[in-house]
């Protein structure tokens, strides 16, 4: 197959575009003239100015997660308590003994403020259990039905349980309290989670994404991610984490960073080390927030990671939490650099400007996400005062040589890279002016944080990540240049050679 009259962007610093494009079976062939192929009657795709681009990566997405939440209650940008519970009264009643269920909620956007309560639940959904996840996913807002599946047993250390003037639940759980309750309770079966993953993967696949860094680190993600292979369901290629706690269970089987199928493939282990903005609980050097992970037992878990043969993927949000993880890293580099282990921490929002340039020096990747910064910005503002200059600091790491990947944090934020890219470049997404203009990308450092470099943190830049001879077929192509105009959307995408989205001819 030819894709010819367009414009190819390889991403390729050495052969930066191309006129056309060759593909054999899986596999780029090159970069060719319309009539330059050795291929023997070969397809020709006529691309119409058309632009091809490498496949999106989303380097950090709780996709069985994001997939189910597709059909729950959706509660992003109500204005008011009211307007979320209006939400909730409006939407259908789930069958039998399934849950009541939604996501989006985050009372620092209502008017007036004040946290929800069981009370608030029970007035509109009676005996069904109702859990709304928060928009940061690290607090849950239950009903008095769904509290009672747990008896009691609520506190859990790196957890919180607000409670009432009379020591009684209101009904909101956050960090380790929340999870835990999630995972014990709120057990969904598998034919669920597949149905709702294929109807993700081919919404995914429209927007351009041809491969993941699935943040679900439970194991049983990874058991889903291989039954949708097997069924021939799965055109995404999956780097999967996988809970820290879990390590020794994985060493005593053998299994290391990069074991798996071309498709689904071991990644590394997840920590947290606090909470996050929106829940007030990152952990900051005024010791404000919850402590999760501290920098000794991080650096513990990193040590017997590397000897095992996985990197770690730490959540970070405050200034502290990140201070912390960036000390255990260096305290260990002798320990997991010389075995090529490619660290990263996750989120990276607030840092304090001694830290900023020690990813780059020991060698630490920024995980981020472009579309978190416009996205945040009031929060930041209303909870960080004074500090937001350190906060949300993309350019600012790029330009101190780090490595930054970009990701969605689906479902907190939409899994549509283009909306990211916009956002890391635009520093805005309501037609605002930029929020702190500084950090801004350029279209050039967005792209290579969404396609290329992470495929290099996955291990796996001898085959994908650009458009060269002998890498993947995993492409993109867009109607318009989004070098010229940021508003570029998708028109089809390719896995491994294979049209994954809206085949041609195209109108």
């Amino acid at each position: 197959m030819i894709l010819a009259n367009g414009l190819i962007r390889t991403l390729d610093p050495q052969v930066p575009t191309q006129r056309a494009l060759a593909v054999a079976g899986t596999l780029i062939a090159g970069g060719v003239g319309v009539h330059e192929t050795a291929l023997a009657s070969p397809e020709v795709v006529d691309l119409g100015g058309r632009v091809v681009v490498p496949g999106f990566t989303d380097s950090h997405t709780h996709f069985p997660t994001w997939a189910m939440a597709q059909d729950e209650v959706k509660l992003d940008g109500c204005a008011s308590l009211a307007e979320a519970l209006d939400r909730i009264a409006r939407a259908p009643r789930p069958d039998g003994e399934r849950w009541l269920r939604g996501h989006g909620w985050r009372s620092g956007d209502w008017q007036p403020q004040r946290e929800p309560t069981r009370q608030d639940l029970d007035a509109l959904t009676g005996d069904t259990p109702a859990a709304l996840i928060a928009k940061d996913y690290h607090s849950i807002w239950l009903n008095t039905a769904a509290l009672a599946r747990a008896n009691g047993d609520l506190e859990v250390h790196g957890g919180v349980v607000e409670r009432d003037e009379h020591g009684e639940p209101t009904g909101v759980l956050r960090e380790e309290a929340a999870w835990r309750f999630k995972e014990r309770h709120m057990i969904v079966p598998d034919a669920e989670y597949i149905e709702a993953m294929r109807k993700g993967i081919r919404l995914a696949n429209t927007r351009g994404v041809t491969a993941v860094h699935d943040k679900d680190g439970w194991l049983g993600a990874l058991r889903l991610w291989q039954q949708l292979e097997e069924r021939g369901s799965l055109s995404l290629r999956v780097w999967q984490s996988i809970p820290h706690d879990r390590l020794d269970q994985a060493a005593a089987l053998g299994l290391r960073s990069g074991f798996g199928s071309p498709f689904v493939k071991l990644g590394y282990l997840k920590v947290f080390m606090d909470g996050t903005l929106g829940s007030q609980t990152a952990w900051m050097l005024d010791d404000s927030g919850v402590q999760i992970t501290s920098g000794e037992e991080l650096a513990e878990i990193v040590r017997r990671g590397a000897e095992a043969g996985f990197p770690v993927g730490v959540h970070a949000i405050g200034d502290r939490a990140n201070r912390e993880a960036l000390d255990a890293f260096e305290q260990t580099r002798d320990v997991w650099e010389p075995r090529g282990l490619r660290q990263r921490i996750e989120h990276c929002q607030l840092l304090s400007p001694e830290d900023l340039p020690r990813f780059a020096s020991i060698g630490v990747t920024c995980s981020v996400q472009f579309s978190h910064a416009p996205s945040d910005r009031d929060m930041a503002d209303q909870f960080w005062v004074g500090k937001t200059e350190g906060a949300y600091a993309f350019r600012s790491l790029l330009d101190s040589g780090a490595v930054v990947v970009n990701g969605s944090d689906a479902p907190i934020e939409e899994l549509d890279p283009l909306a990211g890219i916009r956002a890391g470049v635009r520093r805005s997404n309501d037609g605002r002016d930029a929020w702190h203009p500084a950090e801004a990308l350029t279209v050039d450092q967005a792209f290579h944080a969404t396609c290329v470099a992470p495929a290099w943190l996955a291990q796996d830049e001898r085959r994908r990540g650009t458009l060269i001879p002998g890498h993947l077929a995993d492409l993109v192509v867009l109607d318009r240049d989004p070098w010229d105009d940021l508003d570029a959307e998708v028109v089809a995408t390719m896995v491994g050679g294979r049209w994954v989205h809206n085949p041609p001819p195209w109108d």
